[in-house]
């Protein structure tokens, strides 16, 4: 029991540091790209010689390197630290038997927070975000002017996909540290999106004339480990969502019955 204690207790901490040091996490973020897009621009599959062709390439990893730090930017302002935010009127997770507590009365019991198990959920979250980017940036080389048209479709609609994804699940990450309610919900939905999204990316490039077959064989296993991945998250993490004392407290204001 003491054991179980001390682990809660060293996750709850470390989830406060998490969030202490997010504005260093991001700056660290933005360097670490920056100098990984720079290495990527630097061999191209397709020679870039002149400076606005540099400005056109070089924008897709701006947009890469901006898109999680902003959606952080922006859960901060909008989820303030120690808010307290309104319960939804309409209850989605029924399973269980649980009362309602007052907001006063969770904050005080040592279950509230991002700790325990849950804490594993949010290193979950926040590694997906260097994982799918450094996957990307390993798949999808740069290019230069007269690139294919398959190659548009498929670096567009990958960017697209790792832009969007990347943003909702910093978002979340915020949403979960900041005891935002709607936190299960929102995480829910990300991965119907993410599900989704891999499905879209596939349809897109496949019906592009002129792809190569090797590129349509890699694409699809890519796109078959993120949808494994999603998959295997939603297996192990849905239960937990919905069965969880600490989870129905901190975002539910609610205990056992």
């Amino acid at each position: 029991m003491r054991i179980v204690q001390r682990v809660a207790h060293g996750t709850t901490r470390a989830a406060i540091g998490l969030e202490a040091n997010l504005v260093r996490m991001m700056f660290a973020w933005v360097i670490m790209l920056s100098a990984a897009a720079g290495l990527r621009l630097a061999f191209p599959v397709l020679p870039i010689v002149r400076a606005p062709d540099y400005l056109v390439a070089g924008l897709p990893y701006a947009l890469i390197i901006a898109a999680p730090v902003m959606a952080i930017a922006l859960a901060l302002r909008w989820f303030p630290n120690g808010a307290m935010f309104s319960q939804p009127r309409l209850r989605l997770a029924q399973v269980g038997r649980w009362r309602d507590v007052d907001v006063s009365t969770a904050r005080r019991d040592p279950l509230f927070g991002a700790g325990g198990f849950l804490f594993s959920l949010l290193v979950g979250i926040l590694l997906n975000i260097p994982m799918r980017t450094l996957e990307f940036m390993s798949a999808v080389p740069a290019a230069g002017p007269g690139a294919p048209i398959w190659y548009g479709v498929l670096f567009g609609a990958l960017l697209a996909n790792l832009v969007l994804l990347s943003s909702l699940y910093a978002f979340a990450f915020v949403a979960a540290l900041r005891a935002m309610p709607l936190f299960p919900r929102l995480m829910a939905a990300i991965w119907l999106v993410d599900l989704a999204m891999q499905f879209v990316v596939a349809y897109a490039v496949a019906n592009t004339p002129g792809l190569p077959s090797q590129v349509a064989r890699n694409l699809l296993t890519l796109l078959d480990g993120n949808v494994k991945t999603v998959v295997i998250s939603v297996a192990l993490w849905c239960p937990y969502l919905l069965l969880s004392r600490r989870v129905n407290l901190t975002y539910r204001l609610r205990v056992p019955a």
